[in-house]
C-alpha cells in the first residue's frame, strides 16, 4: 500500500552553474522521489568547515512513498547523475550539488547510512534559515522545539544573503487533474499505462472488465450475431462502473485514472452495429452520456495499425488472434472523428508507434512530461 511520508531536504551547490544544479535536483527529485511541495527562497552562504566558492542553498518539502533506506539511495543516485563525485576523505570538499535528508516525518532514525533528524541541522544556519522558512512550526523530533526557535537558538555567526533566484516548483499531477482517461485501440497500451501512472503517482485506477464480457469471444467467431448484445453490455458496464467508482472518493489516493472512457462505446458501436442497430444503441449511449463525469484529461495513445497488430499476438489472448487489420484501421478512424468533433475534451494525443514506455525509461518520461505539461 503507498503511504505518502513528509521529508524535508537541504540542497546546496558551489561548483558550475549553482542555480542550474538546483533546479535539475528538483526536477530529478519530483521525478524519483515524490511530489515537492514547498521550496524556500535561495541563499547565498559562505563554505562550512573548508575553504572554497560560495554556496547557493535551498531547503524543499517532499511527499514521497519511499523508506528512508531506499530515499538515501535515490538521494546518492540523484547525485550521481548530477555529476557529483563521492569521495572517501572525511573533509568537507566543494560539490556540484549536495543533498541531504534533514528530517523525515517526526521519526527518529540512527543506521549505519542514515541519521535523521541530520545531526547538523541545528548547529547550521544555512540549513535552519531555508528550513523555517517553509516549515515555522515543525516541531524538531528530538528537541521538541519549532524550527523557527531552534533558529533563534542558532549559534552560527556565518553570514547567510537571501538572494532574489527563484527555483521552479514541479507541478504535480494530482494539482492539475482529478480524473485523467487514457485512451486507444485495441493494443495501444492504455492499460498499461494506466496501471504505471497509478502506480507512480498513487492514484486510483479503473480499469475496463472486458475479461469478464461474456460476448466478446463469442462476437469474434461470429461478428453479426452478436455485436449488439457486445455493445449494449459494454455501454452498461461501463457505464455502471464509470458512476460507482467516479463517485466514491479515495482518500488515499491523490487522483483518478481509468484505462477507457465511456465515449468508446458509442465508437465501437459505430463500426460493429448496422445503421438501424446503431441508432438504437445511440438513444441508449446519449441518456447515459449526460451522466457520466468528464475527465479533466483525455489522453489517446495513436499507434501505428502494424504495431497494434504485434502487440495483440504478443499478449495472447486467444479470441484476439483473427482480429483483422481493416476492423482496427476502422476503430482509429472512429477516434480521429470522435477527437475532432467533440471539442469540450480536454485532448491529449500522443503517437506511441515508436516508443517502448514499458521497457524504455525515457520514453515513459517523455510521456509523462506531455501530460504535466498540458
Amino acid at each position: 500500500m503507498y503511504i505518502a511520508r513528509t521529508t524535508y531536504l537541504s540542497l546546496g551547490s558551489n561548483l558550475g552553474n549553482k542555480l542550474d544544479n538546483l533546479q535539475q535536483a528538483i526536477d530529478l527529485i519530483d521525478e524519483k522521489i515524490g511530489s515537492i511541495t514547498k521550496i524556500s527562497s535561495v541563499y547565498k552562504t559562505a563554505s562550512w568547515g573548508f575553504e572554497s566558492d560560495y554556496f547557493y542553498n535551498s531547503c524543499i518539502q517532499v511527499s514521497t512513498g519511499l523508506n528512508p533506506e531506499k530515499l538515501i539511495q535515490t538521494i546518492h543516485f540523484i547525485e550521481q547523475t548530477l555529476g557529483r563525485e563521492r569521495s572517501s576523505e572525511k573533509e568537507y570538499q566543494a560539490r556540484i550539488i549536495d543533498i541531504d535528508i534533514l528530517l523525515f516525518d517526526t521519526e527518529i532514525i540512527f543506521s549505519k547510512e542514515l541519521i535523521v533528524p541530520h545531526k547538523e541541522m541545528l548547529k547550521r544556519k544555512f540549513v535552519l534559515v531555508p528550513l523555517a522558512e517553509i516549515a515555522p512550526d515543525f516541531v524538531h523530533p528530538i528537541e521538541k522545539t519549532r524550527l523557527k526557535i531552534c533558529l533563534e537558538n542558532c549559534t552560527d555567526t556565518g553570514e547567510i544573503e537571501k538572494t532574489n533566484f527563484t527555483l521552479k516548483r514541479p507541478i504535480c499531477l494530482s494539482e492539475k487533474f482529478n480524473y485523467i482517461a487514457i485512451e486507444g485501440n485495441i493494443g495501444a497500451g492504455k492499460t498499461t499505462l494506466t496501471n504505471m501512472i497509478a502506480e507512480d503517482f498513487n492514484a486510483k485506477v479503473i480499469l475496463e472488465r472486458f475479461a469478464d464480457n461474456p460476448f466478446l469471444p463469442k462476437f469474434y467467431e461470429d461478428n453479426d450475431r452478436y455485436a449488439f448484445p457486445l455493445e449494449m453490455s459494454f455501454l452498461a458496464d461501463r457505464y455502471q462502473q464509470l458512476s460507482d467508482d467516479l463517485a466514491q472518493f479515495d482518500l488515499f489516493k491523490n487522483f483518478t485514472v481509468s484505462d477507457y472512457y465511456i465515449f468508446k462505446s458509442l465508437i465501437f458501436a459505430q463500426v460493429t452495429l448496422p445503421k438501424d442497430e446503431y441508432f438504437l444503441y445511440r438513444k441508449m449511449f446519449d441518456v447515459m452520456y449526460k451522466e457520466i463525469s468528464k475527465p479533466d484529461l483525455y489522453i489517446y495513445l495513436y499507434q501505428e495499425t502494424p504495431r497494434l497488430i504485434e502487440n495483440i499476438k504478443k499478449r495472447g489472448r486467444e479470441y484476439e488472434q483473427n482480429i483483422a487489420p481493416e476492423y482496427l484501421d476502422k476503430i482509429t478512424n472512429g477516434y480521429a472523428t470522435f477527437i475532432k468533433t467533440e471539442e469540450n475534451l480536454n485532448t491529449l494525443i500522443i503517437d506511441v508507434s515508436n516508443k517502448d514506455f514499458v521497457n524504455n525509461p525515457e520514453d515513459y518520461k517523455e510521456i509523462v512530461g506531455l501530460i504535466k505539461n498540458v
